[in-house]
């Protein structure tokens, strides 16, 4: 017998669905998807203002200002994160704020401010990249596997 019949719902079932409905909250999916955008958007023409800065005036090519530009946001980001600034952000922005770079430095640093207290080595260490760990391992990974498929490709005469 198949399970994806729909189960009919006893009346008590029933009710509690439409109280359910009639008191949740309706979330304002286009505003979000706007302030998500825009507070990206803000992030990346700092980025971007950082690395005009960098290749301005201390003569690094549009390639090589790459890094230290994602340094200096990790390093802004976790600044803000310690003053508190960064989870105002947050609030607004949503992913907005978690998908640029800064959502990585912020990440790493608020699991560190969290577990001070219990030391330096097994609080703020052991649990410093137990969220941005993963980050770092699986594109660690994706890196040697597109290395690999690359390298692959070359050796065949495919580029």
């Amino acid at each position: 017998m198949s399970n994806n019949k729909k189960k009919k719902l006893t009346p008590v079932q029933q009710e509690y669905q439409q109280l359910q409905n009639r008191l949740e909250t309706k979330r304002p999916i286009l505003l979000n998807c706007v302030k998500a955008f825009m507070t990206g958007g803000i992030i990346c023409l700092i980025g971007q203002v950082i690395s005009n800065f960098y290749i301005h005036y201390f003569d690094f090519t549009d390639q090589t200002a790459g890094n230290p530009t994602a340094g200096t946001l990790i390093f802004i980001a976790m600044l803000l994160t310690g003053f508190g600034v960064y989870d105002r952000i947050a609030q607004f922005g949503g992913a907005g704020s978690a998908v640029p770079l800064t959502g990585f430095g912020n990440a790493i640093i608020s699991a560190a401010i969290e577990h001070r207290t219990e030391g330096f080595v097994l609080g703020v260490g052991g649990n410093m990249f137990k969220l941005a760990g993963s980050v770092i391992l699986f594109g660690v990974f994706s890196a040697f596997v597109v290395a690999m498929i690359r390298t692959i490709l070359i050796q065949w005469g495919g580029l």
